[in-house]
């Protein structure tokens, strides 16, 4: 194992210690089960742009349409957390492969277009049915018990799970990306024209990575939904999708850890400058995310791999 390597390990490792003492340094549980949530997101997002090349600009609608299938059964149907947070990611994977095979076909601004164009009519759909309180949203959603045994309404024992589901899909996301089915993913980002020449069905491939994409998407929007008690409709807004957009960018594209750091950082600012200048937040982060771009191309963890790379490389 190179160093690089043994840092990068010994890295997560201390990240994950850190995670599970946060509740005890002070740090406020629901703030960090939030982060994890839209890291979950943002990683997901980072396996379809990242890892296959695909742009989608409508990402909000798996994220927020599992918010309301979650928020919804939980509620009204008494399912429990668990069954709730399933169905929220399988229906976000059905909607995925609904628009997927729709898309997938087409390339660069023609898919971004369609997936955008997609996500607004399940905007309007979650604007007026009946089950999802229009603009109110879904408030007052119960956490419930863990498989009807424990009680999740202890921020303490919500933490804990939201930190073991975001270590299962960061290893999830992790062994797909190293596995041979991403490494096709990358040789179509990389030279699509090769893939097929190859003999790749290049479509059946992005449709399985955006499908997946989708479920872990919905899987985020399912368990922010139990976490904060509400789902509401800027979770399924368009602004959404362009802020997955810039955690993904800010934190370094086809980077492992990257959408972590990058949802980390969006998620920080939001909560720390909310309350002190409004709506100005928005503009601040725009700031912030042009000068990312302008300063650091790779996004914060991949310019941190580069400079790494660089210092590796003996000197010529």
């Amino acid at each position: 194992m190179t160093k690089s390597a043994q840092l990068i390990r010994i890295t997560y490792v201390a990240l994950l210690i850190l995670a599970l003492l946060a509740p005890m340094l002070g740090l406020y549980p629901v703030f960090v089960m939030k982060l994890l949530c839209f890291a979950i997101f943002a990683c997901a997002f980072n396996l379809l742009l990242g890892y296959t090349g695909l742009l989608s600009f409508g990402h909000a609608a798996f994220f927020g349409s599992a918010a309301y299938i979650t928020g919804w059964l939980i509620k009204s149907q008494g399912l429990t957390p668990e069954l709730g947070i399933a169905a929220g990611a399988i229906g976000a994977g059905l909607i995925g492969l609904v628009v997927g095979l729709v898309a997938i076909r087409r390339q660069g601004i023609y898919f971004a277009m369609i997936t955008l164009a997609i996500a607004q009519m399940v905007f309007f759909i979650c604007l007026q049915a009946p089950f999802t309180g229009g603009e109110d949203g879904l408030q007052a959603v119960p956490r419930g018990a863990l498989f009807g045994l424990l009680s999740l309404e202890s921020d303490t024992a919500m933490y804990y799970l939201v930190v073991a589901v975001f270590v299962g899909c960061f290893l999830a996301i992790s062994r797909i990306v190293t596995s041979p089915f991403g490494q096709v993913l990358k040789m179509i980002r990389e030279n699509e024209p090769r893939a097929i020449s190859l003999g790749y069905q290049v479509d059946r491939y992005k449709l399985l990575a955006f499908v997946l994409s989708a479920t872990l998407a919905g899987l985020a929007g399912s368990l922010k939904t139990v976490v904060m008690g509400f789902a509401t409709l800027s979770d399924v807004h368009w602004s959404m999708s362009g802020e997955v957009i810039l955690m993904t960018l800010l934190g370094g594209v086809g980077t492992f850890f990257g959408p972590v750091v990058g949802a980390g950082i969006v998620i920080a600012l939001q909560n720390t400058l909310a309350d002190k200048v409004g709506s100005w937040v928005n503009v601040i982060i725009g700031v912030i995310f042009v000068l990312c771009v302008l300063a650091f191309r790779k996004g914060v963890v991949g310019e941190l791999h580069a400079y790494l790379e660089r210092r590796r490389k003996p000197a010529k």
